[in-house]
Order: C-alpha cells, then structure tokens, then sequence
C-alpha cells in the first residue's frame, strides 16, 4: 500500500519475483482495459482522467476474479488493493472462503510534494493521462480519504510494516526486502505462502 506514485508496482514486482507469487495491481488491469478498448476500460478510463477510484463493484468483480486464477493458488502479492473499506470487508470474506488470509501489508510512506514531483515526471516519460498535477494532487487527497484509513484497520491486526519510500529505487527496494525477510517464518512471504 501507499499514495499514488509511492513505488508500489516497482517494488511489489520485484517482491512477487522473490516469492514467485503473481503480483496483482489493479491499476494495471484497467490501464490494460484501457488499451484494449473494452466497455470496463472506457468506464474506468473516466475514474482514472479525473482522479477518483475506479468504483467498487467493477474492482472487486475484477480482483475476485483474478484470485481465482490458476496462478494465483498458492498465494499472491496485491498491488494497490484494497483500497477502501468495502473492498477491504470483500477482501476478507473472499480468503476466508477460500481458507486463506493476509500474511502482511507493506506500507510505503513518502512526502506528498516528491509524490507530485515523481508523478509529474512520469507523466512526461509515459505519458499517461492520469498524471496532471491537478489530478495527481485530487488523487492524493482519495487516497488520505479513502485508503489511509485500511492502514488503521490492517494496523490493529498486526500486519503493517512500513517502509521509508524516499531514496533511489534500489534502496526503496532493499528497504522493501529486508521488510519482507524480518517477518517470522510463518509471515515470510515464500513460494506457495
């Protein structure tokens, strides 16, 4: 978990690599719905312009789904799920119907004005349509609404850690790592956890 432009997708691939677990980001499946032109991408297309989160019944039919994916079996990384609430209380209703559960969540915490300046800079590199400053800082103030408040919830259950996301991409990630590798051997993310 962490704001817009935090890293996650660059650190979450590289953790799903270690543990040879899928890494699922939502943000990737409607970006892909997008490309692809369907009626989810268009929908979410217009989320994504405007900063807002794409809404919950179409992200969590969608992560439901993927769960169930053959890759997905013998465990997973999320990628910027949930990211409200609702989606958190679904989330738990899914892995308890399929007897499983969260191992931990990662948090990546970063100062909001290097947010905007990083998603700006990606916004020229990648020129993607969700990164003006006006949308970035309205995406900024979703997640402190609607995210933050899961780090409280996922907290009281023990399973934060956070990770100081400022910093070259390969100290971010070995901060991430050596996250990964203090949890106990029950928590250690591992191949089939």
């Amino acid at each position: 978990m962490g704001p817009p432009g935090a890293g996650k997708g660059t650190h979450a691939d590289k953790l799903a690599e270690q543990a040879a677990i899928p890494a699922i980001s939502t943000g990737d499946i409607f970006r892909a719905q997008v490309a692809a032109g369907t009626d989810l991408g268009r929908r979410a297309q217009q989320y994504l312009d405007s900063g807002a989160y794409v809404p919950d019944d179409v992200t969590i039919a969608m992560v439901r789904e993927r769960l169930t994916e053959d890759d997905a079996r013998s465990g997973f990384l999320l990628d910027g799920y949930p990211r409200t609430l609702e989606q958190a209380a679904v989330l738990d209703e899914l892995l308890t119907a399929q007897e499983r559960r969260l191992d931990a969540v990662v948090v990546l915490r970063v100062d909001h004005e290097v947010l905007v300046r990083r998603l700006l800079r990606r916004a020229e590199t990648e020129h993607r349509s969700d990164d003006t400053e006006d949308v970035i800082r309205r995406r900024l103030k979703v997640y402190a609404d609607h995210t933050v408040p899961l780090i409280e919830l996922y907290g009281d259950r023990g399973l934060v850690h956070e990770v100081d996301g400022h910093g070259e991409v390969a100290e971010v990630r070995e901060r991430v790592l050596q996250v990964a590798y203090r949890l106990t051997p029950a928590e250690r993310p591992t191949p089939g956890a």
